[in-house]
């Protein structure tokens, strides 16, 4: 059963402005050229559990870049 909150026909939930994905992003992309692009501090992993971490370096292995 669908929650009651995730209605669209208007009904119910919510009743605030609706944003796009795309206008988001726009935003963000935005928001962030104006910091000059600022390095966002990572994850530091200290609670992963063995199948992320061994995920983690079968990625890194390959190389690719999480």
């Amino acid at each position: 059963m669908a929650s009651t909150t995730s209605r669209t026909d208007g009904k119910k939930g919510w009743t605030g402005p609706r944003v796009t994905h795309a206008e988001a992003a726009e935003r963000l992309a935005a928001r962030r050229a104006e910091l000059g692009e600022p390095e966002l501090p990572r994850n530091a992993g200290k609670n992963r559990t063995p199948s992320k971490r061994a995920l983690l370096k079968a990625i890194k292995d390959a190389g690719g870049k999480w």
